[in-house]
């Protein structure tokens, strides 16, 4: 899809990987709305690159509201990719016991339902839409390596992580007749705001686990693919990992 002129959304966009994706589409012509829970967060990113900024809860129904705004500034967007996630920490069982099912419903209802949601509501609306080349529209979802390699306390994450995987193909094949592509990439270990909040020494630890190259990913990487992906018309169904490499171990 040529990206100039398009009308897209990016979920998260007020920081880390979202953040970089808004400026990447905005450095092709894309007119962008970013969404984000935190307004003032969103506001910013969509100052710095002329685009507009909404709050947005990914996991209510009012987001399909938010989406019908930036339908009226920029026209119904063609490009969704979904940024929004959390990411906390925790055992199965752990030293206070079992893992509270509010914490764990919490991690699926932000990054897997949420993820879907927009998914479902994005589509909706670009299946009106003209073809634009072959296609409608494109949504990229954002997963992660622990999809495949979760560690001791990623029981949440990886399910929610591996939730989004296991539903890109079929979401692809649903969309197919309408000419809407779905992906979903896998980022490594990137240096997001979560891992501003650690020692150097933490982050050089993590960056030399890598193989190559060994530093953490910076999130104008992620940003890089995709931008590739919403350019490459054929990539459809895939969910690409961007690691360096790695495969996590248990710790």
């Amino acid at each position: 899809m040529d990206i100039s002129g398009i009308a897209a959304v990016v979920t998260g966009g007020g920081s880390g990987l979202g953040a970089a994706t808004a400026h990447a589409l905005a450095a092709k012509g894309a007119k962008v709305t970013v969404l984000d829970v935190n307004g003032d967060s969103a506001n910013k990113v969509a100052e710095e690159i002329g685009g507009l900024g909404l709050v947005c809860d990914v996991t209510k129904e009012s987001a399909a509201d938010v989406l019908d705004q930036a339908a009226e500034a920029h026209g119904a967007a063609r490009i969704l990719i979904n940024c929004a996630g959390i990411g906390p920490a925790g055992k199965t069982v752990g030293k206070n016991g079992p893992l509270s099912l509010a914490e764990y419903s919490k991690v699926i209802q932000v990054n897997l339902i949420g993820s879907f949601n927009m998914l479902r509501l994005a589509a909706a609306r670009m299946m009106p839409l003209d073809l634009h080349g072959e296609e409608r529209g494109i949504i990229i979802n954002t997963a992660s390596v622990a999809a495949f390699e979760g560690q001791i306390g990623q029981v949440a994450y990886s399910s929610s992580k591996g939730g989004i995987v296991g539903m890109t193909l079929p979401a692809a094949r649903d969309l197919a007749q309408s000419c809407i592509r779905v992906n979903t990439i896998a980022p490594g270990t990137f240096l997001t705001p979560l891992l501003m909040t650690v020692s150097d020494e933490f982050r050089a630890s993590l960056g030399a686990q890598v193989p190559f190259p060994s530093r953490l990913g910076d999130p104008s990487e992620y940003a890089k693919l995709a931008v590739h992906i919403v350019e490459n018309t054929m990539i459809n169904g895939e969910t690409i990992r961007i690691d360096g490499a790695i495969r996590m171990g248990p710790r």
